[in-house]
């Protein structure tokens, strides 16, 4: 099963949201915080361009933001979820 990595922040709202999504759908993911981890900060940027939080990513695909619609045909397109 491929890898699912979200990158939040403790107080960021909407990572909360992205979080609360993932855990309805029964999805395994791993929660990276980039106000902790520096490393994992420029990782991020690197992958998405952006410095916002929250970033999805599965497989080769970065979702920056929450976005429902986005969220759920990346996971459908990596296999993780029904389509």
């Amino acid at each position: 099963m491929p890898e699912v990595k979200l990158y939040s922040t403790p107080t960021c709202p909407y990572c909360r949201m992205a979080k609360d999504f993932l855990e309805k759908e029964g999805v395994e993911f791993t929660v990276v915080d980039v106000s902790e981890d520096e490393e994992a900060a420029r990782e991020m940027v690197e992958k998405s361009g952006q410095m916002g939080v929250p970033v999805m990513e599965v497989e080769n695909t970065i979702v920056v933001g929450f976005d429902r619609g986005a969220y759920r045909k990346a996971l459908v397109d990596a296999g993780i979820l029904a389509g």
